[in-house]
């Protein structure tokens, strides 16, 4: 599972976010409150939704599954200036990303995810960096489906 290398330019995102944490994850309570409004964002760049992940920066020096983290379910727009009710805007700053393509059940992300930073980020060329980790959700994703892909991006920065 070797990622591919990927720099991104500035993203302007419009969702919805949640504090949770593992020990109480509450991911699909986000998205139910999202999806049935998505389409009021109307300036959006493309059908790609966003699932964020925004750590405090000792997150995994410290991990607990208690420790507290916000998760968005949003969309990448063209700009800020149409902003639906009740949603929140997040600049999510250019830099590099190692980016994972997975396939299968949500259920066996947990997994993938220790793989990722038990395995491959300690012996790479990259320390993981302080930023948003997010999956793309693409037209391949299909939400609890053996079949369905996405790609996980992990913020990183050179040795």
């Amino acid at each position: 599972m070797t990622p591919r290398i990927e720099a991104i330019n500035e993203m302007k995102l419009v969702g919805k976010r949640m504090t949770m944490s593992y020990a109480d994850y509450r991911i699909g309570e986000l998205w139910r409150s999202f999806m049935p409004r998505r389409k009021e964002i109307v300036n959006s760049i493309s059908n790609d939704l966003i699932s964020m992940v925004v750590y405090q920066p000792d997150h995994f020096d410290n991990f607990r599954p208690t420790n507290e983290f916000e998760r968005w379910a949003s969309i990448e727009v063209e700009s800020f200036n149409h902003v639906p009710d009740e949603m929140e805007t997040y600049v999510l700053p250019s830099g590099t990303y190692a980016v994972f393509n997975y396939k299968g059940m949500s259920s066996g992300a947990s997994a993938f995810f220790q793989y990722i930073f038990s395995e491959w980020l300690p012996t790479s060329e990259y320390l993981l960096d302080d930023r948003a980790h997010f999956e793309v959700l693409g037209e391949k994703y299909k939400n609890n489906d053996p079949s369905s892909e996405e790609e996980i991006w992990i913020p990183i920065k050179a040795k």
